[in-house]
């Protein structure tokens, strides 16, 4: 019984050795590395600019009023988005940074605006019209610029 298990079991795996086995199918290609000055398919000397703004009721400076999503929005609409329109991202945030010779810190909501862009002498110019304009419209001392490069592909 044993010996008829065993050839049965040697067909069988032989009769699979046999099947055909399905190619697998061809990958479909969803993206090209193709681009545009906008959207290159790589772009070299970018960076990644971070600027925080305060738009919470500040704690120490009382002369300081908050800004409302219809403020920040305008502003957005005016200052940002015809230096930057081919895109940037808003983000909400809480904040706090200890002004010189103040015994506690500044603490108040905060937005930060996201801009992957090129890293170009006209770029910078832009980030500071930015900042400028934000200080001398809401009377801030200063909106913190991060910079740092990176590797983008659109």
């Amino acid at each position: 019984m044993r010996a008829a298990s065993s050839l049965l079991l040697c067909a069988l795996l032989a009769a699979c050795a046999g099947l055909p086995v399905a190619e697998p199918a061809a990958r479909q290609v969803t993206a090209t590395l193709e681009g545009d000055r906008a959207r290159p398919a790589r772009a070299p000397d970018w960076v990644r600019s971070e600027l925080y703004f305060g738009v919470g009721k500040a704690n120490i400076d009382p002369q300081v009023a908050p800004i409302d999503e219809a403020q920040w929005r305008e502003f957005l609409d005016r200052e940002v988005t015809p230096r930057f329109p081919d895109g940037l991202t808003v983000l909400d945030g809480y904040g706090q940074w200890l002004f010189r010779g103040r015994p506690e810190p500044e603490r108040l909501q905060s937005k930060v605006l996201v801009i992957v862009h090129e890293d170009t002498p006209q770029r910078a110019a832009d980030i500071e019209a930015i900042r400028l304009a934000w200080k001398r419209r809401h009377g801030h001392q200063s909106v913190l610029w991060s910079r740092q490069p990176v590797q983008v592909s659109f």
